[in-house]
């Protein structure tokens, strides 16, 4: 339910914040570059159905399903998606929402009514994505989170005459990914390749005000949704005792490579 409440509450700022902005000179509005300050709440959406893959790692595929001595999958009771609590009757965690903040630089071209312009920005958002599979008794788990993140997009908009601008907004995004590994099984070596980038797409859209001739305060919804499937796990030996399998090692991945986000921010840009 925190996503339609957070974007009827961004509709429903967004339908006010004309009232803010009545008595200025408004022909030079939305009109030239600007930079912004950005803040708000990055909400991880919690990807249903989300699993690990394992893999014989002599032969660099994954969905092996290792087996033991009584013909039964060793990878049980399962997965599930968020940071495991324990055993598997515990049950996990949901991911992680996180604030997130950024620097911004945009160009905007006005003509009558409408706006069209392009920005780019950097900063980083603190949400975390997991992801856990039960086998046996114990829990291994991937976590991910962006240490930070980019992105350059196009907006196009709508201002009724100046002082407010309405706007949508799409365009690329990347992320550096910091990708861990965690598990409570004693006695097993484990390797794994750390950072890792990832590319993708942020599309939204929302509102700004002007508070004065070279200063707008804003509201914007943005999702984006970046992909990468080089993060590998390696376990030796210690994680197949009593696997009934020849595997010299087990390799390890998510079985979704995106790393997804909602974002709800506050804007406040200063023009020029």
């Amino acid at each position: 339910m925190k996503f339609p409440a957070l974007l009827a509450a961004t509709a429903a700022t967004v339908l006010a914040v004309p009232a803010f902005a009545q008595s200025q000179d408004k022909a030079d509005h939305f009109n030239g570059g600007y930079i912004s300050i950005v803040g708000g709440k990055s909400l991880q959406p919690n990807d249903r159905g989300e699993s690990l893959l394992f893999g014989n790692g002599t032969d660099g595929q994954f969905g092996d399903n290792f087996i033991d001595p009584s013909d039964e999958s060793v990878i049980k009771p399962g997965f599930c998606n968020g940071a495991a609590k324990g055993a598997a009757e515990l049950g996990c965690a949901n991911d992680k929402d996180g604030a997130e903040y950024y620097a911004r630089l945009g160009m905007d071209k006005r003509s009558g009514n409408f706006v069209i312009g392009a920005l780019i920005e950097a900063g980083r958002n603190e949400s975390r994505d997991d992801v856990s599979a039960f086998v046996g008794d114990d829990y291994v788990m991937m976590s991910r989170k962006a240490k930070w993140n980019a992105g350059a997009r196009l907006r196009a908009g709508y201002t009724p005459g100046g002082g407010a601008l309405f706007y949508v907004t799409g365009g690329g995004a990347y992320a550096r990914l910091k990708n861990s590994f965690a598990t409570s099984r004693d006695g097993a070596a484990f390797t794994d390749s750390g950072k890792s980038n990832a590319w993708g797409w942020s599309a939204g859209g929302g509102a700004e005000v002007m508070l004065a001739s070279n200063l707008a305060l804003g509201l914007e919804y943005l999702y984006t949704d970046v992909k990468n499937d080089e993060y590998v796990v390696r376990a030796a030996d210690g994680l197949l005792d009593n696997l009934g399998t020849d595997a010299v090692a087990v390799d390890m991945k998510r079985s979704n490579p995106n790393f997804r986000t909602h974002s709800v921010r506050g804007t406040l840009s200063m023009r020029f």
